[in-house]
């Protein structure tokens, strides 16, 4: 076991430090300490070294210099059981240091500011705490190397426990951890230069050279997709909104599937402005609806097909307010439900059915989606920005003799919403504001049109509207879409047969809008 004798501490955050340290002052262990870091602990009584006068050289350029001197790093980085190492250390009367307590200057808290200055985050990159913690974790076998205050209290429990001492299992543990902490502070750094001076256009059409992922575990899951399968939570460090920042309020643990079903219920019904409902299983929605008020819209979403609602999850873009809430309980099982904010008597309601999950998140700070999408592969990755591009009215063509009607273009645009959200290919049949049916994860767009056609029924299908997520490659879809009693179709355009697809419409005299846009969903 290594016995600690002494330590440098130099913090930024300050959480536990006095503690920590009146722990180590009471083991006798000499402690080397840095600007406010001394200041703080001589003022809570503590015995303290200035780093200075342990070195004989100044703090200089406004702090800049403080901890690089040989003195410092000699002793964190010789090798104990070296003799040439031990004896130069001999030679230049050089302290040996047993204990780096570290932890970085706030960079990522700091370029997170709204109005955060180019200098402000300057001042904010740590120099010597990083080189400090990498000299220890190099040596972690000679060094206990603390990188966070989370580590404080079994140190503690520890070193009162074996009089000082640490053993090589912990040594090994803290070392691992620094590598993880200075890779991570170094990605974020190397991505706010990287970004400077782009907006969000130029910051995703140049893709950096290398990907650094930069993520924190949230939690074990009990398991993946399967229950065969291991899993995890993790958070995006770039990132500070989210699925990943969602607070449960009701219910057990969410499972891996729950959590990537939850998010693409969030990612689709924020896109739309008045109430909004969806109902999502496996990641398809299989209804949506929006209207004036939120319980026509949670009824008109369950509506459009009650049998895979069963066990789905449910997402909601206003607080959930009673009248939604009894809708909600007397529809049957639901597995999680997201939304930002309940009532209490709501909420109240929804928690007395046990097994479902109560989620609330923030819709409005969480409106941006800036992020990388990246996909791993057998061997790699695949990177693109999001699908976040909001269609353009004026982009749209009306390539038919018939106009579609104000009602018409109405349903055909929330269709197209829905549509983006829908695994391809996609068909969406709507009525109003609400979908009737949807047909996903075909492979063939005639497909999707007859599993849409079928859920919808034929009551439902009469004057409805469709929407497709990519253009036609034949008539054959387009047909039967209109045989069923659809009178308006928007899709993006662009095939070889949009001549003969748009002589269909005009045959059964129905409305076609094209988007010049595309929304495949792999």
């Amino acid at each position: 076991m290594l016995h600690i004798k002494r330590a440098l501490v130099s913090v930024s955050d300050k959480t536990g430090l006095v503690e920590f340290v009146s722990c180590l002052n009471r083991l006798g262990v000499e402690i080397l300490s840095t600007g406010g870091t001394a200041k703080l602990l001589r003022e809570s009584g503590l015995k303290v070294i200035d780093v200075s006068e342990y070195t004989g050289f100044p703090e200089i350029l406004d702090g800049r210099v403080k901890t690089l001197h040989p003195k410092v790093h000699a002793g964190l980085l010789a090798v104990r059981d070296n003799p040439k190492h031990m004896a130069k250390i001999k030679e230049y009367n050089i302290g040996l240091i047993d204990m780096v307590v570290v932890n970085l200057y706030p960079f990522e808290e700091t370029i997170k500011k709204p109005k955060v200055t180019f200098e402000e985050a300057i001042e904010n990159i740590d120099i010597g705490g990083p080189s400090m913690l990498r000299s220890a974790a190099k040596n972690f076998k000679s060094i206990a190397v603390v990188s966070t205050p989370i580590q404080y209290p079994g140190l503690i429990e520890e070193l009162n426990k074996h009089n000082g001492k640490l053993s090589f299992e912990t040594l090994t543990s803290l070392g691992k951890e620094v590598y993880k902490l200075t890779s991570r502070y170094d990605a974020a750094i190397s991505e706010f230069l990287n970004n400077q001076g782009k907006d969000l256009t130029s910051v995703f059409s140049d893709f950096p050279e290398h990907l650094c992922a930069r993520f924190t575990k949230i939690q074990d899951l009990r398991y993946g997709e399967n229950p065969h399968q291991k899993a995890a939570f993790y958070r995006d460090l770039n990132q500070n909104k989210g699925i990943a920042y969602a607070k449960q309020l009701h219910g057990k643990e969410l499972s891996f599937n729950n959590i990537l079903d939850l998010n693409s219920a969030f990612e689709l019904v924020k896109e739309f402005k008045n109430p909004a409902v969806v109902i999502l299983k496996h990641n398809n929605p299989c209804g949506a609806g929006e209207s004036d008020n939120l319980k026509k819209a949670f009824i008109d979403a369950w509506k459009c097909d009650k049998l895979s609602a069963f066990g789905g999850i449910v997402g909601l873009n206003r607080k959930v307010d009673l009248l939604t809430a009894g809708a909600i309980s007397k529809s049957g099982f639901l597995e999680c439900i997201i939304a930002p904010g309940y009532d209490l008597d709501a909420l109240e309601l929804l928690k007395s059915k046990k097994n479902v999950r109560i989620l609330e998140l923030d819709f409005s700070a969480n409106n941006q989606t800036d992020d990388l999408d990246i996909r791993t592969v057998s061997g790699g990755a695949l990177a693109q920005n999001k699908d976040s591009l909001v269609l353009d009215l004026n982009s749209l063509k009306v390539v038919s003799k018939v106009k579609p009607t104000k009602a018409q273009m109405a349903s055909l645009l929330f269709a197209w919403k829905v549509a983006k959200h829908v695994k391809s290919n996609a068909i969406i049949l709507a009525k109003g504001t609400k979908t009737v049916g949807i047909g996903a994860g075909q492979m063939s767009r005639v497909d999707s049109v007859y599993i849409a056609v079928k859920k919808a029924g034929k009551s439902n299908t009469k004057g409805a509207s469709l929407a497709s997520d990519a253009f036609f490659p034949k008539e054959d879809a387009v047909v039967m879409a209109i045989k069923s009693g659809i009178r308006a179709i928007i899709h993006p355009g662009g095939s070889i047969a949009d001549e003969a697809i748009i002589k269909v419409a005009d045959k059964y005299k129905i409305a076609m809008v094209t988007t010049g846009l595309r929304h495949f969903r792999h």
